[in-house]
């Protein structure tokens, strides 16, 4: 059987067995390669395999998985904490999510912020030629705020204050280390019960607005009209308009703009914030300007009366972040300065990165050889002890 349909299979079994388990299950381990390393079997499925370094040791559970990794806790026996390991199974057959990976690994070992997820280690392989599945170990973090919202769980003005507050102290930071989210959405803001909060997915590239529509169709509740309407340049604002729509769902429990595509997405946006006017049609390309154009012309809705239930700072809030021209939309560090954050906002607590993100190494043309060799290099760079 070929490694791809290996991959596809275990991610299969994960999707269908580990997603919706929460507790450490009954495991087979072995130490291989000279005890440097340990094999973790499923003892009800063996396809489901986790090769680490020795020092991550039971209890093993699994967390979750998505379209191309799964995700399980373990302990680092040399710092007692309890991390979350991701692996990605076959990274480098496939160039998007290879860059990707590569991408974020980069990112979050440029990062150090209280509210973004951080690397704890990337485990190198047991050998060069073996390396073909990516293991990233992370802060490990009890739930996501998409759970939050659809759960049971109240949600008091106090709780929307603080999440909201954390999500942009953190993207302040982001933000001005040159880099910009792109898809900020509630499934990638990670929580513990205290309600300390954490950003996560990074690495996203933003190609092009035709590029996100095709790749990234679930994400569409979330996404700025630059990106629904085919903007000539992406800017911070993307990732405030997101928030706006969070903000919203925290308050309501649903999305705002539940689009079923992109069309509809469309409609949903321009029938609560309005067509807009001509003058604040100059970042869009013609492709934009037309879509615009083949939409009924809407008038924009009271928030106040859409929405009486909040207060009408909050209201206030609302309003600036969801403004249709980015260049009027309203910064992070104004959103943090506004009213709606009296009790939480101090600058001398909301620091930022000193030095930018580089992108440099994207420059070159990268084969998956040449990816394969730079996350090598950020695992080395974590574990000196395995160089060979």
């Amino acid at each position: 059987m070929g490694e791809t349909q290996e991959g596809a299979e275990e991610m299969a079994e994960a999707q269908k067995e580990g997603v919706e388990m929460a507790a450490p299950v009954k495991m087979e381990s072995t130490l291989c390669h000279g005890g440097r390393f340990v094999r973790y079997n499923i003892c009800s499925n063996r396809r489901i395999v986790f090769e680490v370094t020795s020092k991550y040791k039971p209890p093993i559970i699994p967390l979750r998985s998505d379209p191309y990794s799964v995700t399980w806790s373990a302990l680092n026996s040399e710092t007692g904490e309890q991390v979350a390991i991701r692996k990605i199974s076959h990274d480098f057959d496939n160039m998007i999510y290879a860059k990707r990976t590569l991408r974020e690994v980069k990112l979050l070992r440029h990062m150090d912020h209280e509210n973004v997820l951080a690397i704890r280690d990337i485990i190198p392989p047991p050998q060069w030629e073996l390396f073909n599945d990516v293991y990233i170990a992370y802060e490990l973090m009890e739930t996501n705020l998409h759970q939050i919202i659809h759960s049971n769980q109240p949600l008091s003005e106090e709780h929307i204050q603080y999440i909201l507050y954390q999500i942009l102290r953190g993207l302040k930071y982001i933000h001005s280390a040159s880099v910009l989210h792109l898809d900020l959405q509630p499934s990638n803001i990670l929580l513990n019960a205290n309600c300390d909060l954490k950003i996560c997915d990074f690495g996203f590239e933003p190609i092009n607005s035709a590029f996100i529509r095709e790749n990234f169709p679930v994400t569409k509740n979330y996404r700025a009209p630059e990106l629904l309407f085919n903007s000539s340049g992406y800017t911070a604002a993307i990732d405030v308009w997101s928030v706006g729509c969070i903000f919203m769902e925290l308050m309501e429990r649903k999305p705002l703009f539940p689009g079923k595509n992109i069309v509809h997405q469309m409609y949903l946006l321009l029938e609560l914030i309005g067509t807009p006017k001509e003058d604040d049609l100059g970042f869009l390309d013609e492709v934009g300007r037309r879509s615009i154009s083949r939409l009924p012309c809407y008038s924009r809705q009271s928030f106040a009366e859409k929405f009486p239930q909040m207060h009408r700072t909050a209201i206030d809030l609302l309003e600036k972040m969801l403004t249709f021209n980015p260049s009027q939309r309203i910064t992070v560090e104004d959103a943090l300065a506004h009213p709606y954050f009296a009790s939480l906002h101090d600058t001398s607590d909301e620091p930022v990165c000193m030095k930018p993100f580089s992108f440099d190494f994207e420059k070159h043309v990268l084969t998956g050889q040449h990816v394969k060799e730079l996350i090598y290099q950020e695992a080395l760079a974590l574990n000196p002890e395995y160089q060979t």
